[in-house]
């Protein structure tokens, strides 16, 4: 086995291992509509994915008066919540986390989610016991302030050095740098891989399965 290059691994989890980025995006043009802004195009809508629900939403609808952000932040809910039994984990993603764990890798969440979504998320039986630590948007700073990754290493004492980031936005890309971690992109998520170039990511991966592999070998 080759020596251990990360004891920390954080992972985004809309978009890097939840399939859930058409559903967001399609909630977020949902939830605008219903208080009366300009819906945003697929694009505008998906660009927001990974940050904080209200950071999200305001930059998706600007002109949206702040006063109707509770609303349209209750919208939002209303149509995830309708619709989130048709998501689940990406293929592979399983079997994935259970070879990082024999691996001795601390593994976290680093997420723009709310903490109550991802404790519903992680609340399966498939799930329990699989990460050892997480933070969300709404418990501390969101994306791409590097508070969270900062949290997380404390959490564990892992060095910058040592901690590897994985996610599918710009957004988790430019957190990473900016805690003086590592970053690995995927581009079958939110964000279009080309704009990962200028974060300088160790890696790019086009699935969950090239993912894998560049873990064993490389993490």
């Amino acid at each position: 086995m080759r020596p251990r290059r990360f004891d920390l691994i954080a992972f985004d989890w809309d978009g890097t291992l939840f399939d859930s980025t058409a559903l967001i995006t399609r909630c977020i043009q949902a939830a605008v509509a219903d208080v009366g802004g300009s819906v945003p195009s697929r694009e505008q809508a998906s660009y927001v994915i990974g940050m904080g629900l209200m950071q999200a939403l305001a930059h998706a609808a600007p002109d949206v008066p702040p006063e109707r952000y509770a609303q349209l932040g209750d919208r939002y809910r209303h149509h995830y919540m309708a619709a989130q039994h048709e998501i689940s984990l990406f293929e592979g993603v399983l079997p994935m986390l259970q070879s990082l764990r024999q691996r001795n890798h601390w593994l976290v969440v680093a997420t723009g989610k709310s903490r109550r979504g991802l404790d519903e998320a992680l609340h399966s039986v498939e799930l329990q016991g699989v990460f050892d630590g997480s933070r969300t948007a709404d418990e501390t700073a969101g994306k791409p302030s590097p508070v969270m990754l900062h949290e997380l290493m404390r959490e564990f004492g892992a060095d910058p050095e040592r901690t590897l980031m994985i996610g599918d936005t710009t957004h988790d890309l430019q957190m990473a740098v900016n805690a003086g971690c590592a970053g690995v992109g995927v581009s079958y998520g939110a964000h279009e891989p080309e704009s990962f170039a200028a974060l300088r990511p160790l890696h790019v991966a086009h699935s969950v399965a090239q993912l894998h592999e560049w873990l064993l070998l490389n993490a």
